[in-house]
């Protein structure tokens, strides 16, 4: 046993305070979710916002969240109004995870704030925040790393993964993400319509 080099994992300990809340807590969030969240018809967005919101997120006006997202404690997740998270997207919110307002967040996505000391034996669990952007889009099955900020109305392409911080207004593709572009916008594009396109009213399609 003591000839172990890389990781004694029989040493290994959540840190003290890294939940963020008890472990009946969390326990009480997980069997939630799973159930009143998870079986709840995909056009019950207010009841999913308004349990999200009991358990301490902060969720905005219209928010649009799919009752395959999961997140792991939802009191360290903000999300803005109007936003979409697509089918099958994990929140991974060991960390911090905040969402801008008119974001997307498309489906099978996968933001990661978690993460493990691979310099200690006992496999330290660590976390930093993941920021995504105003008006940002992260496509189908993106992978966002720990620490990770995507700017304002930057685009990240389908299956890419993002390991350092993105800037705003550009398009972003590839494993690790590179960006490749800029995004422009249609010249005939009304200021706001996306807003009302994103809103309330939608909420069935």
């Amino acid at each position: 046993m003591d000839a172990r080099k890389y990781q004694q994992l029989d040493q290994f300990r959540v840190p003290p305070g890294f939940r963020g809340r008890s472990r009946v807590y969390v326990q009480l969030w997980w069997l939630t979710q799973a159930t009143l969240f998870a079986l709840s018809p995909q056009v019950c967005y207010g009841w999913r916002r308004w349990l999200l919101r009991l358990f301490g997120a902060k969720i905005g006006r219209g928010a649009i969240i799919r009752p395959s997202v999961k997140t792991a404690y939802p009191w360290k997740l903000t999300i803005g109004d109007y936003s979409h998270i697509g089918d099958e997207v994990h929140l991974y919110t060991y960390g911090e995870i905040e969402i801008g307002d008119c974001a997307v967040v498309s489906q099978r996505s996968y933001l990661c704030t978690g993460y493990h000391d691979h310099t200690s034996p006992r496999f330290d669990l660590l976390a930093k925040k993941i920021a995504i952007g105003p008006e940002a889009w992260v496509a189908a099955d993106v992978y966002v790393g720990p620490g990770v900020t995507v700017g304002y109305g930057a685009v990240i392409g389908a299956r890419s993964s993002v390991f350092k911080d993105i800037p705003p207004g550009v398009i972003a593709v590839g494993s690790p993400a590179k960006v490749i572009g800029e995004r422009r916008m249609k010249e005939d594009a009304v200021p706001g319509a996306g807003i009302g396109a994103a809103g309330e009213k939608q909420e069935g399609r």
